[in-house]
């Protein structure tokens, strides 16, 4: 599916560019809406740039920064003072932070880009099947950016036309995107088809549909929702084509992409020629991330954004066989990578102690790092994010069925993760808890399994836990303001523009 970097530079300008009507001075070389959206090449390099939207800075190297760091997982001690300010500590003066308003202007950037597939494909003559699964994975993307915007600022623009100069749309209601992100993954899952041919592996599918549809639901808490879409994946259809990988670290290599384990990721590549961020520069668009080297440890990348250590503790239950868990190894970078400490632990051809000395206790993120295969990061990593993994799918579905009062049904979901892991199945080593206690579990779960994957600020929203009582494990969170800190603000930039545009409470 790395080729659907190809034919992208046409239709990302337009894309770009074909809302702007105030020039009065038209360049005959200019690709034009009533030049494009003809045949069904252009459909499908249509429908390319909206995945192409996922090289961009704000989402493949910003927006972890978000989810990750800002949670109480992760930290910043970058020497940058606005990294730790805005996206750690939520210290945020300044409503048009750059790397901020570099998240939310991407994330609109893919949804106009999949409106345009959305609002021009169908006058398109071609075959109506194809045409069909073209909408559905500009639906499913546009699902994705709104779930991106609705989880980060809350009541963000509805906008599911095509933008034009001059639109200023009003503030929706975090309600009313949820339920245009329902909409788009339940039309879109029916016209995806359930797996690939090789060379497309990557695109959307039915089950990718259906794990964010799942999600959303989740995130609202509309437990009794999600257990359809969660059903057809763990028990249904799905169970025949997804499954745990045998490996744990496989779900995180350059060599084993796109595996049995994978229901959706973002795909990366190196370009040569890159020197932008975007992704409309030809031949110089960004198709890797550079989000190694801002998470890389000192001395390999910026060490801008690096793991709290209270999650490395998360894994001291023994396995069956008495040895350490191994997911502890593939998703940290710290004195003990190596269970037999610094001086045998590996920090990019280096031990830890020559690296950093025997005391230093950081810790940084693994998974996504490239030191599996060299020595060094930088700012083209192919190494494709694991956006949506089966084991997050099965570890949702038990979390639904405890909510909905099925606590004995869901113990199966948990034992898949922990057995893969080599630990003993939950149904041997904690039978009978309760509803509250299964959930105080599952949160562990979801910790060792998924530390690191951009998971946990929103399952910490989910559960209710932000606020002022993590400041015990992560210091940022003592100043974290009820009411307030849960978003983050609407640019003001936007505002000053758009007088419809309501700011976030408490800003």
């Amino acid at each position: 599916m790395k080729n659907i970097l190809s034919a992208l530079s046409l239709v990302t300008v337009l894309g770009l560019t074909s809302c702007d009507r105030s020039l009065t001075i038209v360049n005959p070389n200019q690709v034009t809406t009533e030049s494009f959206w003809k045949t069904s090449d252009d459909a499908l390099a249509g429908v390319n740039s909206v995945y192409s939207t996922m090289h961009r800075g704000g989402i493949s190297r910003w927006m972890p920064f978000y989810y990750i760091i800002r949670s109480d997982e992760g930290r910043s001690q970058s020497p940058a003072t606005d990294i730790v300010n805005n996206m750690d500590q939520f210290l945020i003066t300044d409503y048009n932070y750059g790397n901020a308003y570099g998240v939310w202007n991407d994330n609109y950037i893919g949804i106009n880009r999949a409106n345009q597939v959305i609002n021009y494909l169908p006058a398109i003559q071609m075959d109506e099947t194809l045409k069909q699964r073209y909408i559905g994975e500009a639906k499913f993307l546009r699902a994705m950016y709104y779930f991106h915007l609705v989880t980060l600022w809350g009541n963000v623009p509805l906008v599911l036309q095509v933008s034009v100069v001059g639109d200023r749309p009003s503030s929706a209601t975090s309600a009313q995107v949820w339920a245009q992100i329902e909409k788009d993954l339940t039309e879109a899952a029916p016209v995806l088809p359930t797996t690939y041919a090789s060379a497309e592996l990557g695109r959307a599918t039915r089950g990718a549909a259906y794990a964010l549809l799942a999600r959303s639901y989740m995130q609202q808490r509309k437990y009794t929702e999600s257990l359809t879409p969660l059903q057809w994946l763990a028990d249904g259809e799905g169970k025949g084509i997804y499954a745990l990988t045998a490996n744990y670290r496989d779900n995180f290599l350059i060599s084993t992409e796109n595996n049995r384990e994978s229901i959706f990721e973002w795909q990366f590549q190196i370009n040569p020629a890159e020197t932008t961020d975007d992704d409309t520069e030809t031949p110089n668009q960004n198709y890797g991330t550079s989000l190694a080297q801002f998470f890389g440890p000192p001395s390999i990348g910026w060490s801008d954004g690096e793991a709290n250590r209270w999650p490395t503790r998360e894994f001291y239950e023994p396995t069956t066989t008495g040895a350490r868990d191994p997911r502890l190894e593939a998703s940290f970078l710290f004195d003990s990578t190596n269970v037999k400490g610094p001086d045998s632990t590996l920090i990019y051809g280096q031990t830890f102690t020559q690296r950093y000395g025997r005391d230093n206790k950081r810790v940084w993120f693994r998974k996504f790092q490239n030191d599996h295969w060299k020595n060094e990061e930088g700012y083209r990593s192919p190494n494709n994010w694991r956006y949506i993994r089966y084991a997050d799918v099965l570890l949702m579905y038990a979390e639904a069925l405890n909510a909905t009062g099925k606590t004995t049904q869901a113990y199966a979901y948990v034992d898949q993760v922990r057995r893969r892991a080599g630990l003993p199945t939950l149904t041997a080593a904690r039978p009978g808890l309760t509803q509250d206690q299964f959930l105080a579990q599952l949160k562990h779960e979801r910790v060792t399994e998924l530390s690191g994957e951009g998971h946990r600020w929103n399952d910490l929203a989910r559960w209710g836990d932000l606020g002022p009582q993590l400041a015990s494990r992560d210091p940022a969170f003592s100043t974290f303001v009820k009411g307030k800190s849960e978003l983050l603000p609407i640019p003001q930039l936007d505002r000053d523009l758009n007088p419809n545009l309501i700011q976030n409470p408490n800003y």
